[in-house]
């Protein structure tokens, strides 16, 4: 998403070296594109997650790339809002195109030089494409509270924390005033995303500390 604010701090990245560490192996030994999920509650840190994996896995002579899930939104920031005003019923995994998203992580796996995809320009609400090279990518980072629920990722990574340990990352990160209504969203997500904390292969701690469940997939 265009003009969103990710703020990489060190607890990320040493959660990140963890998880590259691990999956280094199993990455070198699989013999295509790796795909990779990560999830958790609004503010939980998946975006800045997703940026230290790339780092550090750079840091292993290995490129990785992200795809967001707030750019697969079936409607822009503003427009979602308001859906989600006049319809609660509204929020939930239906918000997203995450069938448009398996598409593009299973053209990863296939090996496709690039994928079109949709770009969300936030301060216009408006949704583009752009054409997103992967040419040496070897790992594909897909990230957003929903991703659990992908079909084409090796390996799902969930963050445990919850709306409420999550007030200042949100704060920070300047997406919304906070009202009424968006606890109330948050209310919401929070019974929908902490059931897919099972589908998970690595999980990350409220303080951060990673826990390897099971190999992520061949």
């Amino acid at each position: 998403m265009r003009g969103d604010v990710i703020i990489v701090e060190e607890h990320h990245r040493a959660a990140a070296r963890q998880i590259a560490t691990r999956l280094g192996p199993q990455i070198a030994a699989r013999g295509r594109r790796t795909t990779l999920a990560v999830a958790g509650e609004s503010g939980s840190g998946k975006s800045e997650t997703a940026q230290a994996l790339v780092d550090a896995f750079e840091e292993r002579g290995v490129r990785a790339t992200v795809l967001q899930q707030d750019d697969y939104f079936v409607l822009p920031p503003k427009q979602n809002d308001s859906a989600r005003r006049r319809d609660i019923g509204w929020v939930g995994p239906h918000e997203v195109r995450l069938d448009l998203l398996d598409e593009h992580l299973a053209a990863a796996q296939a090996g496709a030089p690039s994928v079109t995809k949709p770009l969300v320009i936030y301060d216009e609400d408006r949704i583009v494409n752009e054409t997103l090279d992967l040419v040496g990518t070897e790992v594909v980072i897909a990230e957003g509270t929903y991703t659990m629920l992908l079909e084409l990722v090796d390996g799902r990574i969930f963050i445990a924390r919850d709306r409420l340990g999550t007030m200042d990352a949100r704060r920070r990160r300047a997406r919304e005033t906070p009202d009424l209504f968006i606890e109330h969203v948050l209310e919401i997500e929070h019974r929908i995303i902490s059931a897919h904390r099972a589908r998970a292969n690595i999980v990350i701690s409220r303080d951060y500390a990673v826990e390897f469940a099971e190999p992520i997939g061949s």
